[in-house]
C-alpha cells in the first residue's frame, strides 16, 4: 500500500508549512501512526502530530448532457515536524543572482535563475542600460529578457 500519495500544494498548505504543518495526501486505509513513520523515514524529520480528514468529493454538473457526476474524495493528512525540521518540497524558490559574461555591446549581463517548486529551472537574462551610439540623449533605456524554462 502506497500511504503518502502526493503532497497538497496550496496558499493555504503553503502558509501552514512557514509554521511546521505539511499536508499530503494519503490512501484511504492509512493511519495516524502509519503516517508518522512514512513520513519520518521519507524526509528525514521527527513527527509531533498528525491530523487526519476526510474530504468529500463534489458534485459536478454537466452543460452539455443534462445530469451531473461525483468526483471521488480523498483522505488528507496535516503532518507537524520538530521546531526546525523541514520538508524540501514545500520551501518556496530562492532567486540567486549569477553576473555573467559581457554582452554584445559591451555591458555585462545580470542572469537571474529561480527554481520553482517541482525543480524546474527557470532562467531570465537582464541588460540593463543598454544605449545606442548614436541615440539621443533622454532616450530611455532598453531591457533584453530571455525565459528560458528547463523540464
Amino acid at each position: 500500500m502506497i500511504v503518502l500519495k502526493k503532497p497538497i500544494i496550496s496558499e493555504k498548505s503553503m502558509e501552514l508549512a512557514k509554521m511546521g504543518q505539511y499536508s499530503f495526501e494519503v490512501d484511504k486505509r492509512a493511519t495516524k501512526p502509519l503516517i508518522a513513520k512514512k513520513v519520518a523515514a521519507k524526509f528525514m524529520v521527527t513527527v509531533l502530530k498528525v491530523k487526519i480528514v476526510n474530504v468529500k468529493g463534489k458534485t459536478k454538473n454537466q452543460k452539455k448532457v443534462r445530469g451531473s457526476y461525483k468526483t471521488s474524495g480523498f483522505k488528507k493528512a496535516v503532518v507537524q515536524v520538530k521546531k526546525g525540521d523541514k520538508i524540501a518540497i514545500f520551501e518556496t524558490p530562492q532567486e540567486g543572482v549569477i553576473p555573467t559574461s559581457v554582452g554584445t555591446e559591451g555591458e555585462p549581463q545580470i542572469m537571474k535563475e529561480k527554481k520553482d517548486i517541482l525543480g524546474r529551472t527557470k532562467v531570465r537574462v537582464e541588460k540593463s542600460l543598454a544605449r545606442s551610439t548614436g541615440g539621443a540623449v533622454g532616450a530611455a533605456p532598453t531591457t533584453q529578457r530571455k525565459v528560458i524554462t528547463g523540464k
